[in-house]
């Protein structure tokens, strides 16, 4: 099971470890909704609270990745970690709906900061050909977690919201005590390429970089419709929510399973490839959708992006890591969550207009154009992407 990830450092394993218990207390964001309505928060309402979350999550990557530059990676983690924590109790004892918002951004935006540092921090430790691997492990991690997380929501939110406040806190504690009592810091000096202090200045100067985010930025967005599109289409088909939740269990199943056995095969090609090859998948997989109306329909829809989902494990996180100065890792690495951060907003307000006013068809036709094509456009960097990576391996 662990062989594709043979050989990477103890601190790789240890953030991947921290990672699995970190999201086996992804509890509250699931069950959000739920929460409010119970609290008597209207639907109007509730729509300014899940805004600040999303707000939360354009805003944290981006300090972040300053700030692991800047102060250390280690140290940024703590925050993020500690600040979260706070927040979900903030988050759970403010009395009305403004202090509801303002809790829901600084949990986000906390939250947002970690994987920046945490990023980087795998970045300094994994030399270049082994970064794939790594990322695809914490990305594992990531859905190892979550995948019981959904389960133990369910239950613990039978009990009373409070617990999954309090579980989701507790994680947070534990993951920030692994990160202090086991993690060194890191800070790599400033190049003479990159003078110290010019923030995001020497990302936006990346052209190349620039056109991957881009180019990424789409890709993510399409495979952000699983999340958003997905469950309007499987309640239009006149399927219960329970439905939806089986196909979120499919990808999660399949994801597991399936990530290892792929980062084994294809962490030995070459990558933009591989990646190009991904995002297709994902984005035939996504348009499938708009021709679903069983459960069987969706369950193949979901089977095929999931396959595309396991194809792409780290390989950007890594391509991104590879054209960062050691020096500006953190910043490279919050750019790239920050795309995320828009991609998934843009898919729940753009994506959910699109869907809702000019029709179901046209967002997924959409889709698969815009994901086939920087898909197309991705590979055409080819070229660019490993002669720069080229650098980062002789360095």
């Amino acid at each position: 099971m662990f062989t594709p990830f043979r050989g990477l450092p103890s601190v790789v394993w240890t953030l991947f470890a921290g990672t699995v218990v970190n999201r086996l207390g992804y509890l509250v964001s699931p069950f959000l909704v739920f929460f409010l309505a119970a609290r008597g928060v209207t639907g109007a309402e509730t729509t300014y609270v899940l805004g600040a979350l999303g707000a939360g999550n354009l805003i944290g990557p981006a300090l972040g990745g300053l700030l692991a530059d800047r102060v250390g990676r280690r140290a940024t983690m703590l925050v993020g970690l500690t600040g979260a924590a706070a927040a979900q109790g903030l988050l759970f004892a403010a009395p009305g709906v403004a202090t509801m918002a303002a809790a829901a951004l600084l949990l986000s935006a906390a939250g947002a900061t970690v994987s920046p540092a945490a990023y980087a921090l795998m970045a300094d430790a994994v030399d270049a050909r082994r970064r794939q691997r790594a990322y695809a492990l914490f990305g594992w991690g990531v859905n190892l977690g979550t995948a019981a997380a959904g389960v133990l929501g369910g239950v613990l939110a039978a009990q009373g919201y409070w617990l999954l406040f309090a579980v989701d806190a507790a994680t947070l504690l534990v993951f920030a005590v692994i990160v202090a009592a086991t993690i060194p810091e890191t800070r790599p000096e400033p190049t003479a390429e990159v003078a110290p202090g010019t923030g995001y200045g020497v990302v936006l100067g990346d052209r190349l970089l620039l056109a991957l985010l881009s180019l990424f930025g789409v890709q993510l967005f399409v495979y952000s419709l699983t999340e958003v599109a997905l469950p309007l289409a499987v309640h239009d088909s006149g399927l219960s929510p329970a439905v939806y939740g089986a196909m979120a269990a499919v990808n999660a199943v399949l994801v597991v399973l399936l990530q290892p056995l792929a980062t084994s095969l294809l962490a030995r090609l070459p990558q933009l490839p591989v990646q190009a090859a991904g995002s297709a998948l994902i984005a035939v997989g996504v348009a499938l959708t708009g021709v679903a109306d069983s459960v069987t329909g969706y369950a193949v829809s979901v089977v095929v992006w999931s396959l595309g989902e396991v194809a792409v494990a780290g390989i950007a996180a890594a391509l991104v890591a590879n054209l960062a100065p050691a020096d500006a890792r953190g910043r490279y690495q919050g750019a790239f969550q920050g795309t995320w951060g828009v991609a998934r907003f843009t898919a729940l307000t753009a994506g959910v207009a699109l869907y809702s006013t000019v029709g179901p068809a046209v967002l997924w036709w959409s889709a698969l154009l815009a994901g086939t094509a920087t898909a197309a456009a991705t590979l055409a960097l080819r070229g660019r992407v490993e002669r720069r990576a080229a650098l980062s391996l002789a360095a």
